[in-house]
Formats: C-alpha cells, structure tokens, sequence
C-alpha cells in the first residue's frame, strides 16, 4: 500500500502494521478508570470489528487511533509514525494523509454539494489528492467513482447535502472517507440511525469500497449482528478497556 513503512529493508520485507498499538493507558482527567489496551495491530487491507457497552471506551479509543488525542503513556502508531512523536499540526498532517473518518453523525458540510464534500480531503491533503491524479478533474471523477460505487445515483451529486436522506448522507460520508485510498479507515457507529435492510446494505457497500481502496477498516459498533462480516472481531473489555 502506498505510503506504507516497512520493518525491515531489503528483499522479504514485512510492511508495518497500518495500526499498531502497545501498553496504552489513558485517563480523562478526574476518571477513576483508566482505559488499557495491552496490544492491538491491524495489518493492511484487514478489517476489525470493536464492540463494547457503552461507556466502555471505544470512542476515545478511536480518537487515540487518529491521533485526536495522544496518550501520555505507550505508543499508538499509524504507518509506523507514532502519534506522540508529532506536534498538534504535524499531527493534523498525517491524518489527513493516511486515515478517513466516518463519524456516527457524518459531519457534512450541510450547504455543500455532494462532490465538494467527498473532495474535501484532497483540500487538505496533498498525499491524497496526488493518489487520486494531477488537478481538480482528477478529483472529481475519483468523488464521483465512490459515489457510484457506494449507491448513491447522479442526480444527488449536485444537491446540498442537507436535503438528503439519513441514509444518504451516510453513503456521501463513506465516500468523503474513502477519497484518496488512505491506509486507515475509522468507523465510529455509522449505521447507528438506519434500519436493518439500509444498514446490511451499507455494510456490503462499505466493505467494498475499503477492499477495492486496499484501506484498512477499524469498525466500532454494539451490534454484533454486524461482526460476522469482518477478518477479526474484538471486545474491548478483553483489552482492558473501562474509560469512557
């Protein structure tokens, strides 16, 4: 994958693990519980399922992961770059470049088109705007390719993303994700608002789009029904973690 690290040098070679994690501990100021996780690696192109009762810290987790919030204690790398080595800008540099985010509530920019949103993060970053070619035209068929290939049909591509349906708006935020191939794709409880023939559909969708983008997919949800489709599932309570 580009922009992948590699352990070693030289003919065998073993890529990095997209997402590595080792002895993380991190506290919310006045929380009696800290959240631990011993150790968590998510190889390339591998999709891993996270679930846990609420409160039990897969949404920090998820923030630790993209570099949003740095542990004071053990290392969380993406592409072998460990977040607490950055300052706060490098830091926004580098996800940017090699993570998309999918957030439960998909934070769209209401009054923007379609396209401008899924083009959004190659304004922000030149890795994955030159991934997707030279100059705006490139960007906008790579926007338009993942809006076909997530369902969402021509017509809506122009709209303001706030006249779209629920399930809409998902499809349009997987795609803003999904733009540029980045090596990390991070899903915080997307299909939360949808019923269960939009919600399977979605699935199928996005693990497609994460398989032909060669993304790493990290899926938080409390819906188990979801993990069978997925290389791995694990419960965060078995790696210790109790923050909220």
């Amino acid at each position: 994958m580009a922009g992948a690290v590699s352990s070693v040098t030289g003919a065998g070679a073993v890529p990095a693990p997209v997402l590595e994690i080792r002895d993380l501990v991190f506290r919310w100021p006045g929380a009696a519980q800290a959240l631990e996780v011993g150790e968590l690696s998510l190889a390339a192109g591998e999709s891993l399922f996270l679930h846990g009762p609420s409160g039990c810290g897969k949404s920090t987790l998820l923030s630790l992961c993209a570099g949003v919030l740095v542990a004071p204690q053990g290392r969380v790398a993406l592409l072998g770059q460990d977040w607490r080595e950055l300052s706060a800008t490098r830091r926004d540099r580098w996800r940017a470049d090699h993570a998309g985010y999918l957030f439960q509530q998909f934070n769209l920019l209401s009054y923007c088109p379609v396209l401008e949103n899924v083009m959004l993060p190659c304004r922000f970053s030149a890795v994955r705007a030159q991934r997707c070619g030279a100059g705006e035209a490139a960007w906008r068929e790579q926007a338009q390719a993942l809006l076909a290939q997530v369902g969402l049909e021509p017509a809506l591509w122009s709209r303001a993303a706030s006249v779209l349906s629920v399930g809409q708006q998902q499809r349009v935020a997987a795609a803003r994700a999904l733009i540029g191939r980045p090596a990390l794709v991070i899903a915080d409880e997307p299909t939360s608002a949808l019923d269960a023939e939009a919600r399977d559909r979605f699935m199928a969708l996005l693990h497609q789009a994460c398989e032909a983008a060669g993304s790493a997919l990290l899926f938080v949800s409390h819906d188990r029904s979801l993990a069978a489709s997925f290389d791995r599932v694990v419960d965060l309570r078995d790696l210790g973690g109790s923050a909220r």
